[in-house]
């Protein structure tokens, strides 16, 4: 295996494409001994909190997107939001993540600076607002949020190729917009985050290897990878799922696409989780809710042991977990929090990991 200090944009292809077990096995090996020896073995736990699915945007893979009228439409109390933080402090979590649509009516400036208040008047867990872009990039939104106490900022860019995130993005000013406002939270102070999606419609090779590459140039803190999961009621998801039904029906072999096309399996997504660990060795990668979902009982697991040190357990009331739906099939949304927690711990242990204490700082952000 070439030095994981200096793989080339040509080994991250190879290790892409790859089939051969022994290879990949050194793969998940190199990934493993390189997240030991950066970030530790303890694994943080990120209690994620979804505010709101009130959303403005269009994004043609998400299931809370505007143009989307079968959702029951919600935005959590101060109240909730406060009790959902202390349920993550009964489960000892050092963060927590507020997630919401993007949306600034539904979460304008200072409703988001006067919740980030009150949670750090009964809390001193770190918290990573997940609220989107800012209309033309509002940056005076980000300094009031970071003054009155938020920590992180998470935005994914889902793909580096523009035309694709254009595609993806309709009405979005653009992928560079996106990538400004990634630098312009740097700048402020927050570590950062951002992460991509794998086996979109559209993506290559190529572009799967510039993605990774890219966590690389941007210095990321936090790097979140998972598969698409199409939702049928986005566009992106019917374009999915009509294919698919055409290639089942005619016989075609959805393999002998993939010389083309990247897959949106449970093993593509642990290739990239292990080649980012290997070019961004100390930042927190979570294993995501979304590989969970390809695979409920070893998706965390196999995250964990290929480059992983984070998990994200949702803590948000249960009435409102189904109504959060990105994508379909949401692993946690019917198991009850106290039952989900002792199991993820135990899962956790298992793989010979410990349990995170303390807010879990990115290293990348304390070099």
């Amino acid at each position: 295996m070439p030095n994981w200090k200096e793989l080339s944009r040509e080994d991250i292809l190879h290790f892409l494409r790859s089939s051969d077990e022994k290879e990949l096995e050194t793969l998940w090996n190199e990934a493993d001994a390189v997240r030991k020896r950066f970030v530790g073995d303890a694994v943080h736990l990120r209690g994620l909190i979804e505010v709101s699915n009130i959303c403005t945007a269009q994004c043609t893979y998400c299931g809370i997107r505007v143009k989307n009228p079968n959702i029951h439409r919600y935005r959590m109390t101060m109240e909730e939001i406060l009790d959902s933080v202390r349920l993550a402090q009964h489960f000892g979590y050092g963060s927590i993540v507020l997630q919401s649509g993007e949306t600034p009516a539904a979460m304008p400036t200072d409703w988001v600076t006067e919740i980030v208040r009150e949670i750090r008047k009964i809390s001193s867990q770190a918290i990573t607002l997940s609220l989107g872009e800012r209309p033309a990039n509002d940056f005076q939104a980000y300094r009031d949020w970071f003054e009155a106490g938020a920590n992180r900022y998470l935005i994914r860019f889902e793909t580096s190729d523009p035309e694709l995130f254009a595609r993806l993005h309709p009405g979005h000013p653009g992928l560079e917009c996106r990538l400004e406002a990634l630098r312009k939270l740097r700048e402020i102070g927050f570590e950062i985050g951002s992460g991509c999606m794998i086996g979109v419609p559209g993506q290559s090779w190529e572009t799967l290897a510039n993605d990774i590459l890219l966590f690389r140039s941007l210095d990321l803190d936090m790097i979140g990878v998972g598969p698409f999961l199409p939702h049928p009621e986005t566009p992106l998801g019917q374009e999915f799922l009509n294919v698919r039904k055409f290639q089942e029906g005619s016989g075609i072999d959805p393999a002998s696409l993939t010389e083309y096309f990247v897959p949106n399996d449970e093993q593509m997504t642990l290739k990239t989780v292990a080649l980012t660990r290997l070019v961004c060795p100390r930042a927190n990668i979570p294993a995501t809710t979304a590989l969970a979902c390809i695979d409920r009982t070893m998706g965390h697991r196999n995250g964990l042991n290929r480059g992983a040190n984070v998990i994200m357990p949702n803590v948000t009331p249960a009435k409102y977990r189904q109504l959060y739906e990105i994508y379909p099939s949401k692993s946690s949304t019917l198991e009850e929090a106290e039952r989900f927690d002792k199991m993820l711990k135990e899962r956790i242990l298992a793989v010979g990991r410990t349990i995170g204490e303390g807010p879990g700082t990115s290293k990348n952000f304390c070099k």
